[in-house]
């Protein structure tokens, strides 16, 4: 359900019109729309979409995080959960090389945070140290530099991996991951301090 409209106290001479924002009573956004850094969704041909989809997704993620500490960013959901918005990060990191590093590069190279021993360390391990939020984020940026070059060089969408998955499916795919989490991002961080939705 969409939220209510309200009258916040920061109103200012604006009409509603004039102010998306504030016609549909969202104060709490993470950007106003003149300033969002994704795309409008109006892009032209199938790779600029499937691409620009999946960097908006990427955004997303990033901005669900924005300004939080160690100590947000590994809060837990509710029990039995661990899930948290750091989580979610080494959790992406791992999926990224997973899908671009592993299944169509064939590097065959082990996960980051997690293993058989060990498969929920993505989650389990997000405590709330600097350290540990440093390295999620170095570690995820590295993986999505890696697939946007790996993209980039692709002759086209279907480019076939060693092991049989088809480019133009894996991005499918990985948009389809982004938008499940970013919905557990959501509420995480409405459970944090109240910024939602977006």
């Amino acid at each position: 359900m969409p939220p209510a409209e309200t009258t916040s106290a920061h109103d200012d001479s604006r009409s509603d019109d004039a102010d998306p924002v504030r016609s549909f009573g969202w104060q709490d956004l993470f950007a106003h729309p003149d300033d969002d850094p994704r795309s409008d969704g109006r892009l032209d041909g199938e790779r600029a979409t499937l691409v620009g989809y999946l960097r908006d997704q990427r955004l997303t993620l990033e901005m669900k995080c924005a300004d939080l500490d160690a100590e947000a960013l590994a809060r837990r959901s509710v029990p039995p959960s661990t899930m948290s918005l750091l989580g979610l990060v080494r959790h992406m990191a791992d999926v990224e090389l997973h899908w671009f590093r592993n299944r169509l590069a064939g590097q065959g190279i082990s996960k980051h945070f997690r293993d058989d021993d060990d498969p929920d360390g993505d989650f389990d391990d997000a405590v709330a140290d600097p350290g540990v939020v440093e390295e999620a984020w170095r570690t995820w940026r590295v993986e999505v530099a890696f697939a946007e070059r790996f993209v980039d060089d692709a002759p086209d969408l279907g480019f076939v991996g060693p092991e049989g998955h088809v480019l133009r499916e894996v991005l499918v795919h990985m948009i389809e991951e982004y938008a499940r989490h970013n919905g557990h991002a959501d509420l995480l961080r409405e459970r944090i301090d109240g910024r939602i939705g977006q």
